[in-house]
């Protein structure tokens, strides 16, 4: 997958799968835009920082990084974040932080992109949903999974409506990947995160939960010319477990 020339918006460009798709698309020949909270800890030929859940800062992105880099090709919606447990222990500060980076966010930035590769004669966005969010919700999830089924919705209305413009949108939906922030998350709930990986990847057919490298692949694909057949696709990133 050659993308030499091409020029790349990447959001949560700092965690472990948007650092991965980061150093795989500058590998490749890509100019990267990152954009984050603080971005000082990743090398890239622009950086962005600011908070998705600022209107302004989300609507200004995708020309921010056109300015940047003098163009705008790929947009990866990568950032996100997850709430747990059910709806009745779920706060307003959890609903809003969920709704805003994970729907609200990737829906301005893909408002403020698709004009721009519009007048350029086409372009990719790839977003990120969720296995739980493009078929069966896991269990103590509510808000995660309704979040991302909505930006699974959101990516096959866009990738119809747009397609005809040369802009294809796809969305990459992992289950459980080896991140910080599934990491965290474990330690939260008082469990060692090196065990917890281990025991959960035994529950995958192909006998490890994923590495954020396995994603930013996918990711790599669906953004490449390899995929210019691909509008509105939700592609599952599972080692072969069914989410249940």
């Amino acid at each position: 997958m050659e993308f030499q020339g091409k020029c790349a918006l990447v959001t949560g460009a700092t965690g472990g799968i948007g650092a991965a798709i980061v150093q795989r698309l500058r590998a490749a020949g890509a100019k990267v835009a990152v954009a984050d909270r603080d971005t000082r800890t990743i090398e890239a030929e622009a950086h962005l920082p600011g908070d998705l859940l600022e209107p302004d800062y989300a609507n200004a992105l995708p020309q921010a990084a056109q300015l940047a880099l003098g163009g705008l090709d790929i947009v990866i919606n990568n950032a996100g974040v997850i709430t747990r447990g059910p709806v009745t222990e779920t706060s307003d500060a959890d609903w809003h932080l969920s709704i805003g980076v994970n729907v609200e966010a990737p829906f301005r930035i893909c408002r403020a992109a698709i004009p721009i590769m519009a007048r350029a004669g086409g372009g990719a966005i790839v977003n990120t949903s969720s296995c739980w969010g493009s078929k069966n919700p896991g269990p103590n999830h509510a808000i995660y999974c309704m979040t991302k089924a909505a930006i699974a919705s959101l990516t096959q209305c866009m990738g119809m409506d747009h397609a005809h413009q040369g802009i294809r949108i796809n969305a990459v939906c992992p289950n459980e990947v080896n991140t910080p922030m599934l990491r965290s998350g474990f330690a939260k709930r008082g469990f060692d995160p090196d065990t917890a990986v281990a025991e959960l990847g035994k529950s995958v057919p192909l006998g490890r939960i994923a590495e954020p490298e396995d994603i930013a692949d996918v990711v790599m694909f669906l953004a490449s010319d390899a995929a210019r057949y691909m509008c509105g696709a939700l592609v599952e990133v599972n080692g072969g477990k069914p989410v249940s």
